[in-house]
C-alpha cells in the first residue's frame, strides 16, 4: 500500500443533518464503515485527502482510526447534486488476501481501421479481485481492426490475480462502418426540385 492511501479518521459521535453540516464547513467528511460482520462504525475523514483519493475508481483506504488499523474500500460517495461537494462515503470493511467483486472501468486503445468507427457498449466489467490489488482499468486494443469486429468481456486480457464476474458474452465494443454521406443525397434532392 503506498502512503497515499494513509487516512487518520475520527471516530464521530454525534450524528444529523446539523452535525454532518458543521463537519464539512471544518473541511471534513462523515463516513461509516461497515462488513464482516462487525457493527457500523461513524468516521470523520479528512476532505480535501479523501477527495483526490477517491477520484480513482475502486479507492482503498487504510484508516488509522484513534490507533485502530482498517482496510476499508470505498463503496458509495454520496454527493450533492448541483455542488458536488461530497455529503457523505460509505466504506467497506475488507481483509488483506480477501477477494472482492467490483466494477472497473474499461479503456479503448488503439485505432481501428481506417473508415470506421468504434463503439463501446460497456463502459465497465465486473471482476474478482484480490482487495489490496484492484486494478484501476482493463485495456482493449482495436488496433487494426475492420468493419463487424466484436469485442465480448471473454476477450479481454484481465490483470493477474482477477477472475471475470460479467457474462463473458457481454458485448464491450463493436466496430462498425463509417455512416454514409448525407450531403450528396441532400444535393441531389434539391438538383431534382429545380
Amino acid at each position: 500500500m503506498s502512503e497515499d492511501t494513509k487516512v487518520a479518521a475520527e471516530r464521530r459521535t454525534e450524528f444529523g443533518k446539523g452535525f454532518a453540516r458543521r463537519l464539512r464547513a471544518a473541511g471534513k467528511i462523515p463516513a461509516v464503515i461497515y462488513g464482516h460482520g462487525t457493527d457500523p462504525v461513524h468516521v470523520a475523514l479528512p476532505g480535501h485527502q479523501v477527495s483526490l483519493i477517491i477520484r480513482r475508481a475502486n479507492a482503498l483506504l487504510e484508516l488509522d482510526i484513534e490507533g485502530t488499523q482498517e482496510l476499508a474500500l470505498v463503496k458509495d460517495v454520496q454527493r450533492d447534486p448541483v455542488l458536488q461537494i461530497i455529503e457523505h462515503i460509505d466504506l467497506l470493511v475488507v481483509k488483506k488476501g480477501e477477494k472482492v467483486t467490483i466494477d472497473i472501468p474499461v479503456l479503448v486503445t488503439g485505432e481501428a481501421a481506417p473508415g470506421t468507427i468504434v463503439n463501446l457498449d460497456a463502459t465497465t466489467i465486473s471482476i474478482e479481485a484480490e482487495a489490496t490489488h484492484i486494478p484501476q482499468n482493463v485495456e482493449v486494443s482495436v488496433e487494426g481492426l475492420e468493419e463487424g469486429a466484436h469485442i465480448t468481456a471473454a476477450d479481454v486480457v484481465l490483470p493477474k490475480g482477477s477472475t471475470l464476474v460479467t457474462d463473458g458474452d457481454v458485448l464491450i465494443v463493436a466496430v462498425s462502418g463509417e455512416a454514409a454521406e448525407e450531403a450528396p443525397a441532400e444535393a441531389a434532392e434539391e438538383a431534382a426540385a429545380e
